[in-house]
């Protein structure tokens, strides 16, 4: 025994030798485990039930939020407080509208909440009932938040999904407590239910059929919208690339090549004539270069974000340069996620010291994923875990699932305010040229959408410097084109505070735009729409950083179309314009705009 402990001790007493992993022998406890086809299949069984929410991280979340709450004795009682205040403010409210007095709201509406806005709602007892709702909306929100200990993601877990709940059971989704819709039946002798019983019926047909909504049959690419005359000049596997050629005497001698994302379909920038904005870059004599995208089946499941890169964006500019002139310039365009695309392959080409590019515009495009609004509610281990196994079992993430999650995002809007319009008021929308495009989704394959939602969103790669391609980190910092960058004030997919941080990336001087509107409405927005307006400033690379909130300060205003502030700045970088030949391009096989791809279904 004295033997063995002074082996021991000599061997104790040795100088450590670090070894490398190599140096071990590898064995099965050392592996990692990967997840079981059984795992899987039952995750994406589970998922047809829970609109693809992985019920672990919605558990999580409650859970800790629940145990942080517990152990806050501080907050249990400010949170008590606030009920008894809050009950004491309406039933006082009550009191002076049951005498007759004028009093003014316990609690006013949000600014976006326009469910409360007509005068029906002014009248007891609704005024009674919405602000009673009001009050309970802001109390679960002060019961969900600004708790010490929670995770930062959790809180908003909790607080998104309260909100849900309370929006189910808002007063303005049932008859007996609307004034509105008790009103219309009033006036219409209940017409309003009839109708809306016969577009319930109508609706339900068409979904179940699988059909698209009533009335995109009058909106058809090719026929009534995406007219703009153009033919497809190159096609591989995964895009067509349409050549626009320029309406003018007199044609810029940069073309411009636009990169639209693959989660929509591309001619959301060639709409109806009015307010295509190709249409308008053809007109002021722009030849324009656009992708469209295939739309993938369970056959391109492996399809990676390499080669939407490389298949797709660099190829295109290969065929452009081929077309034109070996030493082009081309005005480079990137729309949400074409535009982070597009910074991807920027970053690159200055890396491979590629010129060829002369601008870049980006159209509300994200490069930092920190602070991607609302849809981070649904990035973490847990959540992408069970996404990547419902679409490894389909091998592509479907339409209807991808638009389920955006109409969370604004329920209000795109679920219950239509519905109460739609099945209780009687009233159907009128279909347009942007809802018809909406209804016309596509699907992303497997592979893509997992590398984009993990590499992107849950690990910012990109904006950090990590994001590889062909096995090289690239970095944004290399970017020093002048870019534009167009944001919009109230979207809720690419939040313009985190358009903005571009800023702080790339080494170019910056203009950036905000427009009003949303994420589509705002990009659509051509010369003469109604009630359109934008802030503009430049951001100089040799200035000092500005934040969002100090640019909002000293950034011009300007009513109307952002549209001619952004060609002039295409035009300042190029002043040199050629004779139009206008002579359609031609490659046998190959169709007219807008071609093949865009109208797979």
């Amino acid at each position: 025994m004295w033997t063995a402990i002074d082996n021991y001790w000599r061997t104790a007493s040795q100088p450590c030798t670090l070894h490398s992993h190599q140096d071990f022998p590898s064995t099965p406890h050392e592996e990692e485990d990967k997840p079981t086809t059984a795992d899987r299949l039952f995750h994406a069984a589970m998922a047809q039930f829970t609109a693809g929410l992985s019920p672990a991280s919605l558990a999580m979340a409650y859970f800790d939020w629940m145990l942080h709450l517990s152990q806050s004795p501080g907050k249990q009682k400010i949170l008590v407080e606030k009920a008894v205040r809050k009950s004491t403010r309406l039933g006082l409210y009550a009191m002076r509208n049951l005498t007759g007095k004028p009093c003014a709201h316990c609690i006013q509406p949000l600014i976006h909440d326009q469910r409360f806005r007509a005068q029906e709602w002014q009248q007891f007892p609704f005024c009674l009932i919405y602000q009673n709702f009001l009050l309970i909306q802001q109390w679960w929100y002060n019961a969900t938040t600004g708790i010490a200990g929670m995770s930062a993601h959790h809180e908003q877990v909790v607080s998104f999904a309260a909100r849900q709940l309370l929006d189910l059971v808002s007063p303005v989704n049932f008859i007996a407590t609307n004034p509105e819709v008790l009103n219309a039946i009033a006036t219409q002798q209940g017409q309003n239910l009839i109708r809306g019983a016969e577009y319930l019926i109508e609706d339900a047909e068409h979904m179940l059929g699988g059909h698209a909504p009533l009335g995109v049959e009058n909106f058809r690419p090719g026929k009534e919208i995406a007219i703009t005359p153009g033919r497809v000049v190159f096609r591989n596997h995964l895009i067509e690339l349409i050549q626009y050629a320029a309406q003018t005497p007199e044609v810029f001698e940069q073309p411009i090549f636009i990169v639209p994302a693959w989660i929509m379909k591309y001619y959301i920038l060639d709409l109806s004539p009015h307010n295509s904005l190709v249409n308008y870059l053809v007109g002021q004599g722009h030849t324009v270069y656009m992708i469209s995208w295939r739309n993938p089946t369970a056959e391109d499941r492996d399809l990676g974000m390499d080669d939407y890169l490389h298949q797709g964006v660099l190829t295109a500019l290969s065929e452009i340069i081929k077309r034109e002139s070996l030493d082009v310039k081309i005005q480079a365009v990137g729309y949400c996620l074409g535009g982070t695309l597009l910074a991807m392959a920027a970053a690159w080409l200055a890396q491979q010291k590629n010129n060829n590019i002369s601008s870049l515009t980006l159209l509300a495009a994200q490069t930092d994923f920190t602070e991607a609004g609302e849809l981070r509610l649904f990035i973490d281990e847990s959540q992408l875990d069970y996404l990547d196994d419902m679409m490894w079992n389909q091998g592509y993430l479907d339409t209807r699932q991808m638009a389920g999650t955006f109409q969370l995002l604004r329920s209000n809007d795109l679920i219950w305010s239509r519905m109460v319009n739609l099945y209780l008021l009687g009233k159907r929308e009128v279909m347009t040229d942007l809802m018809a495009w909406n209804a016309d989704a596509t699907r992303m394959p497997f592979r893509m959408q997992s590398e984009y939602l993990r590499k992107l969103f849950l690990n910012n790669d990109l904006f950090e410097g990590r994001f590889k391609i062909n096995d090289r980190s690239i970095a944004l910092s290399d970017i020093q084109l002048p870019t534009f960058v167009v944001a919009t004030e109230t979207d809720h997919v690419a939040p313009w505070r985190s358009v903005y941080k571009l800023n702080l990336a790339i080494t170019g001087d910056v203009t950036f735009l905000l427009t009003s509107g949303g994420h589509n409405a705002g990009i659509t927005s051509e010369p003469g729409h109604a009630r359109r307006h934008y802030k503009i400033g430049l951001c100089p690379h040799a200035d000092r950083y500005t934040d969002p909130e100090a640019w909002l300060q000293v950034s011009h205003y300007v009513e109307g179309s952002w549209w001619p502030a952004w060609t002039a700045w295409l035009e300042h970088a190029q002043s040199k314009k050629v004779a139009n030949q206008i002579a359609e391009p031609f490659i046998q096989g190959l169709p007219a705009a807008p071609g093949d791809y865009v109208l797979q279904k």
